[in-house]
């Protein structure tokens, strides 16, 4: 297993928020921990591109990422869709050329601690997952991907982490999960012959526990995954069954079911007085989408999650997409949105421990800070979803 990279930088003090965290300040502005994920599309078609981009540091796209990230502000705050590289340079590009310069009038921001995450996605298997008569890339890896982590993801954190206790599931098998939903033809046949069924890796990219300790000691798990999307396949669904059962390692793991065992052979999930944090693009909307039928309600309806933020007053809204993405016969209210593609499929879903102050989505209506980089896919056609919490 590839070692998962964590790298710090000396700390410098946060600049005062500009954005939506002064709605706290009659709170403990210490007391207030800002857990945020951001899909924030840095992937590119060919190896090396991104670090070229990461490197030179005025590509637009990287400006106005780098500019939504240092207008919010967050604590925590994960990076999907940020490519893998074993030495951790790209991220160290990132903070270096982007973050740590001032984008569209905000502040810097620097983040000492952060981790590069190894991923499925472009690692080759042995078996010809799409039945083309061939083995090759991207169809063939345990993850989609044209080269070696192409979506992976990422972690910065303003706190230290602990880690010779992280976890991850990047190998765990389909199969053994129980009662796993396998594939099957119209005909009743499997569609993955035995021996592919049985190499299949359950998470199309990883699954990882990361503990960090806040600033009064108090550690929290912050569980990051960003399971398939439920399309491009057939009348198999073997991607819409794939995305149901890699949320469900996510239930399981906070559950602490017994059947789990991680990367490095420990058993069993987390500890059931242990506080989290699940944070990433899950790629399944509550109401509207083609994701099979209860995927993401395994986690909204959890007895472990905070209910307010996940179904209740708190869950994460805009105007923006209130304004601007109301899709045709979709069931949901459009200002929870989280893609311009119409739907709810970025989540920050801190554990019942946790008092729920405030959240949003950052998505902008004309006159309101960043829209005219966010707005029209110019940072990601997925937008930043916060949650602002006190433990």
């Amino acid at each position: 297993m590839k070692k998962i990279l964590i790298y710090t930088l000396a700390w410098l003090p946060l600049f005062t928020c500009q954005s939506e965290k002064s709605k706290a300040d009659t709170q403990s502005e210490a007391s207030i921990i800002r857990f945020a994920s951001y899909n924030v599309a840095l992937y590119r078609k060919e190896l090396g591109d991104l670090a070229r981009d990461l490197a030179e540091g005025w590509d637009t796209q990287i400006q106005n990422i780098a500019a939504a990230i240092q207008y919010i502000r967050p604590d925590v705050i994960a990076l999907m869709e940020f490519d893998y590289n074993a030495d951790g340079a790209l991220l160290e590009a990132f903070q270096k050329n982007y973050l740590g310069v001032g984008q569209h009038q905000q502040q810097p921001i620097d983040y000492p601690f952060k981790i590069s995450i190894p991923s499925n996605t472009g690692v080759l298997s042995p078996h010809d997952y799409n039945n083309d008569g061939k083995n090759a890339l991207p169809e063939d890896a345990y993850g989609f991907g044209r080269y070696e982590g192409q979506y992976a993801f990422a972690l910065l954190s303003r706190f230290p982490i602990d880690e010779k206790s992280i976890r991850t599931f990047q190998k765990l098998k389909w199969a053994s999960l129980p009662d796993a939903k396998k594939p099957m033809n119209e005909d009743g046949t499997p569609y993955y012959t035995e021996d592919e069924w049985e190499a299949f890796r359950l998470s199309s990219k990883n699954h990882v526990d990361i503990p960090v300790n806040l600033p009064d000691g108090k550690p929290v798990h912050i569980i990051l995954a960003h399971p398939t999307p439920p399309v491009f396949d057939g009348p198999e669904d073997r991607n819409g069954l794939r995305n149901f059962d890699e949320i469900r390692l996510l239930r399981d793991y906070i559950m602490n079911a017994d059947h789990l065992l991680d990367d490095n052979g420990k058993k069993g999930g987390l500890a059931q007085d242990a506080p989290f944090v699940i944070m990433g693009d899950l790629n399944a909307d509550p109401l509207d989408g083609d994701s099979y039928p209860g995927a993401i309600s395994q986690l909204l309806d959890c007895e472990r999650i905070q209910k307010v933020c996940a179904l209740g007053s708190k869950v994460p809204a805009s105007k923006g997409g209130k304004a601007h993405n109301r899709s045709e016969n979709d069931k949901g209210d459009p200002a929870f949105d989280t893609s311009f593609f119409g739907k709810r499929i970025d989540y920050v879903l801190p554990s019942k421990e946790f008092q729920v102050l405030d959240s949003g989505v950052l998505w902008p209506v004309k006159g309101e800070p960043l829209y005219e980089q966010i707005k029209d896919k110019r940072a990601s056609d997925h937008l930043m979803v916060w949650v602002d919490t006190k433990y």
